[in-house]
């Protein structure tokens, strides 16, 4: 697995564009990569934040020396608070939030932090829907929720969050009705929990946006969509290597020829044809344990030995082991034994965690450095 340093660099400052443009802030979701020198790019353009989804990654972005890290999820093991608790809650220069969706959560939360004698932990009032993961279904839950908080000597009410990108509709490729129901739903708490005066540091955050609708969440959750000043804070992690798949058919910020500075895919992967036992069958070096494949197979772009010569239409993976994957190929294609074949991949997030490190590559595919990731 290979990436291109001058499209992750495209990609970065794609992305801070547009936040800039919709005047809201960037919390890049770590998980994607979870590499120091892709986070370093990151906050070097800018990033408000790093996001972790788990106290583990929590611990990794201290050590990477991100300054403020949200945690974007609930927080209730009582080791990962304690950890919490003295080495950053203890240090001023340090600013972390995580959620709370629930009074059990919370009473974890204060139990573990009470009489400590360090600053409180600021916490997010997560939002969820019917079927969906974590977070408090209804506005009146959220209300009782933030007053509980609004009387607690160990924590403070920073704002609100939630999570669209797994509510599936009608399409994938475009704004669905799901998608704006719940963020509605998250604009209206928002209000409720302000006139109820239960923020008591203004601007209250609002927090959403996978790598697929922040668009709709700018328009939703944005500065301008509220009677009160807000703090939008996008969490988009996928965006800074996009892909071939997913978020190729779904970000509002892929590359098109009409938007030609957009998000194009950072990530390849290379491998060798092992066998062509079948006129229509080859058998090339990768797997499952190589390449994600949640989300759907790998497509094939390249024949890097054969680059003027051969046409891709017609090759598709159909199935893969642990080491092994099986390509379709037209009967007449001229792709043979030891030929190394070049792929896009989809769920970039799939791609990172596989390997432990990814050569960065020119266009000519000269090694001109590295990154590492610890997932």
């Amino acid at each position: 697995m290979v990436l291109k340093p001058e499209i992750i660099a495209g990609n970065i400052a794609a992305m801070s564009a547009f936040c800039q443009n919709a005047n809201v802030l960037l919390a890049p979701h770590a998980k994607t990569a979870m590499s120091p020198e892709i986070t370093a790019l990151q906050m070097d353009a800018g990033a408000w934040a790093m996001t972790a989804a788990t106290p583990h990654q929590v611990r990794v972005l201290h050590a990477f020396g991100v300054q403020r890290i949200l945690l974007a999820n609930v927080l209730v093991d009582l080791p990962a608070i304690a950890w919490v608790r003295d080495h950053v809650l203890s240090d001023p220069s340090k600013d972390f939030l995580c959620y709370v969706d629930s009074l059990a959560g919370l009473e974890r939360l204060e139990n573990a932090l009470a009489g400590s004698g360090h600053q409180r932990l600021g916490v997010l009032i997560e939002l969820g829907y019917r079927r969906g993961r974590t977070g408090c279904r209804t506005i009146d839950e959220a209300l009782t929720l933030a007053r509980a908080v609004s009387r607690s000597d160990a924590v403070w009410l920073a704002g609100i969050a939630g999570f669209e990108g797994l509510i599936r509709g009608s399409s994938e490729n475009a704004p669905i009705s799901e998608v704006d129901a719940f963020l509605d739903h998250m604009h209206d708490c928002l209000v409720a929990l302000h006139d109820d005066g239960l923020f008591p540091v203004e601007p209250p955050i609002v927090s959403a946006g996978g790598s697929s609708h922040f668009q709709r969440v700018v328009e939703k959750l944005g500065p301008t969509a509220f009677p009160l000043a807000v703090r939008t804070v996008l969490r988009s992690g996928c965006y800074v290597s996009h892909d071939h798949g997913l978020y190729a058919e779904t970000s509002p910020l892929s590359w098109s020829l009409t938007n030609p500075t957009g998000l194009r895919a950072a990530l390849e992967l290379l491998c060798s044809v092992w066998s062509r036992p079948e006129p229509d069958l080859i058998i090339a070096g990768f797997g499952r344990r190589d390449a994600p494949t949640d989300d759907r197979m790998p497509v094939v772009l390249r024949n890097h030995s054969a680059p003027q010569s051969d046409d891709m239409a017609g090759y598709e993976v159909v199935g893969v082991n642990d080491q092994h994957a099986f390509i379709r190929v037209p009967a007449h294609s001229l792709v043979g034994v030891g030929d190394v074949l070049g792929l896009g991949v989809s769920h970039p997030c799939g791609a990172f965690d596989r390997w432990r490190f990814l050569p960065l590559v020119t266009p000519d595919y000269d090694v001109v450095g590295g990154v590492t990731t610890y997932l």
